[in-house]
Parts: C-alpha cells; sequence; structure tokens
C-alpha cells in the first residue's frame, strides 16, 4: 500500500485555471502491472466488450521487423526470403475513440490511455475509469508496478499571438528558461534543452522535467517544450490509483505555473474554475 512520504515540498499552490489557449500536446496516463500472459496469448473479447461503446476502433500492434533485401535479387526470390521471416508475434491493441482523439492501448504488462484533446482532469478520468475497470474485470492484475501521468506542453508564440522578438526570458522563469535569461547571451543561444528529477512529498514519487527550445518540423517556429512525467515505483493497489492520479493532476498545475511568468499565464487565457479536493 502507498504510504506519503516526507521529502521536499511540493510546487507553489495556485489557483486552478483552464486554458482557453491550451499548450498541451498530449496526456499520457500509463499503468503497468505483472505482465498477464492471456493478454498477449488470446483476443482481449471481454476486455473489448466492456469499453466497445466509447473505443469503437480497434488496431492490433505488432513489432517492427526491418528486412533489408540486397538490390539487384529478383523478386520472386526477394519474396521467398521474407517468407522465411518467423511470423510477428501479437504484442498489443489500441482501442481509439470514433473522433480519434483518444486512444486506449492495452499489453501484457501495461494499460495507457491517451489524448490530444485534453481540456480537464475530471475529463481525462472519466476516459480512463471504464478501460481500467475493464481491465480489472477481465484480467484481475494483483497490483500495479509503476504509475505514470505525463503532460506534454508546447508554447507557441504565433498561437498566442504573442511577437516573435519576445524573449523566452519575458515568459519562462529564469530557472527553466536558463541560457535564455543570460544577457550575455541574447539572440545567441540556437538549442537548449534541460532536465530536471525531482522527488515529490507523497506517495514516494517523483516527476522528470524535459524542457528548452524544440522547432516545430511542420512550421520551423521555435517554441518552449515543458514535459513533465509524474511516477510512482511502488506497488500501488487498484483502490489507490485514483488517489494518486488526482495527487499528480493536482502537482501538475502547480509545476506548470511554477516555470512560467504572469505575462504568458494570461496570454493562454485563463479560466478561473473550483479547485478539486
Amino acid at each position: 500500500m502507498s504510504v506519503p512520504v516526507t521529502a521536499l515540498p511540493p510546487f507553489p499552490e495556485s489557483e486552478r485555471v483552464v486554458y482557453r489557449r491550451n499548450p498541451l500536446m498530449e496526456v499520457i496516463c500509463q499503468l503497468r502491472f505483472p505482465p498477464v500472459l492471456k493478454i498477449s496469448e488470446e483476443s482481449p473479447v471481454a476486455f473489448q466488450d466492456l469499453i466497445r461503446d466509447e473505443y469503437p476502433l480497434l488496431t492490433e500492434k505488432f513489432p517492427e521487423v526491418n528486412v533489408e533485401i540486397p538490390p539487384g535479387i529478383p523478386p520472386a526470390l526477394a519474396e521467398m526470403v521474407r517468407g522465411t521471416i518467423p511470423k510477428r508475434k501479437l504484442v498489443g491493441y489500441d482501442f481509439v475513440t470514433a473522433d480519434e482523439k483518444w486512444k486506449v492501448s492495452l499489453t501484457r504488462d501495461f494499460l495507457s490511455l491517451a489524448t490530444t484533446e485534453y481540456t480537464r482532469w475530471e475529463d481525462f478520468r472519466q476516459h480512463l475509469n471504464g478501460p481500467l475497470d475493464a481491465l480489472m474485470s477481465a484480467y484481475r492484475p494483483a497490483f500495479f508496478t509503476r504509475i505514470g501521468l505525463r503532460y506534454q506542453d508546447l508554447i507557441q508564440r504565433s498561437i498566442l499571438e504573442i511577437p516573435e522578438t519576445t524573449k523566452w526570458s519575458e515568459l519562462i522563469k529564469p530557472h527553466i528558461s536558463g541560457v535564455h535569461a543570460v544577457p550575455e547571451l541574447d539572440g545567441a543561444v540556437e538549442e537548449f534543452m534541460g532536465q530536471l528529477l525531482i522527488r515529490l512529498p507523497e506517495f514516494n514519487s517523483k516527476v522528470r522535467v524535459n524542457y528548452g527550445v524544440a522547432q516545430r518540423v511542420d512550421s520551423n517556429e521555435d517554441c518552449f517544450l515543458i514535459d513533465s512525467d509524474y511516477h510512482t515505483g511502488e506497488r500501488t493497489r487498484y483502490d489507490a490509483v485514483g488517489g494518486i492520479l488526482d495527487y499528480f493532476n493536482k502537482q501538475s498545475g502547480r509545476l506548470f505555473r511554477w516555470c512560467i511568468k504572469p505575462e504568458l499565464h494570461q496570454a493562454m487565457d485563463p479560466h478561473f474554475i473550483q479547485a478539486t479536493s
């Protein structure tokens, strides 16, 4: 059973908000458990039946197998060579909503939920409840070995209507903006990435934060990434999962506000909502 431990204090408290200009690219929750061979040996019929109304689209996942055939080999011979490669063994399943914005993944040792359309925590928890209950009903894992919740925020000045000439040090606090806050290097830094691993005061948990300037492939725009992965490796019973995830969510809001300056906070158009307990 998870027991709170004494460690570093949490991030400063902040009022709960929902940003109308949401910087989140993706939110992922992953629950790992001891391997259940039945998942990889049999089709998850019972599991699918329990979540099919909400996640009707199914994709079977196989490991990638790259077979390189030397140039000049006749097509018939090349096909025969490929035929000697052992068949790929099924490794998992993706169950997706009809609008393809939410995805549940199931393998022999983890269940995950991912979305690119995150709005607020209560909605995310509602999407997770069905698959988690289905996992317990169909496979009954004894406990979970890792609980993880990851938030990937990408600050794009163009979307926020912030001038491109605005410095990152004007939007991001110094402990995160790093070298971008050094006057002598103003305008000279082309790449910068940093990483923090911070111990949290409850559930023997930690958060790994990757941050820095990242460039969008589709537009070549310089953006600022804040990628926070909250996790605990304690053995956790099913009835304790919700409390841990709620704790991670609360810390995520505080950490994000700890990273940004008021100017950026206001540019994202915050909408204040009632805090969860």
